[in-house]
């Protein structure tokens, strides 16, 4: 097997994705194999895991599938070294741009889940540090 190649199995372990949620993505068109083997087996290459690494960083922002379809579609295009005119390039790099604030956007969402999650451990940590004493005696 050639060394730029990779099989399902180590690209799983690289993007700690399952092996069912990386076939799925493959299924609706997100990333598919670059090759097969002799055999049928998906073969992967860096680029594919870059690709499901974009994935898997879209998915606890929220992102739906065809959002990140549409991501990927933009950034390929802007990487693909064809010849783009102004205005489709400044498109593309928009629609990137668009992206990039949503996904800021909603990290702030989740700073505020986070630090309310953590008031709330904290609060419950409260509540059991005095009674630890007690239930020793």
């Amino acid at each position: 097997m050639d060394d730029k190649h990779m099989q399902i199995g180590e690209v799983a372990a690289r993007t700690e994705l399952s092996l069912r949620t990386i076939r799925h993505y493959e299924e609706t068109g997100l990333v598919i194999p670059s090759a097969r083997s002799q055999g049928g087996f998906r073969l992967y290459t860096e680029t594919d895991v870059a690709r499901l690494m974009v994935v898997r960083r879209m998915k606890p922002l929220g992102f739906t599938l065809d959002q990140m379809r549409d991501l990927l579609d933009a950034t390929d295009r802007l990487d693909a070294g064809e010849p783009l005119d102004d205005g489709e390039r400044g498109a593309l790099l928009e629609r990137v741009r668009d992206y990039r604030r949503t996904a800021a956007d909603q990290i702030a969402r989740l700073r505020v889940q986070l630090a309310r999650a953590e008031e709330f451990a904290a609060t419950l940590e409260s509540r059991l540090a005095p009674a630890a004493p007690a239930a020793r005696q």
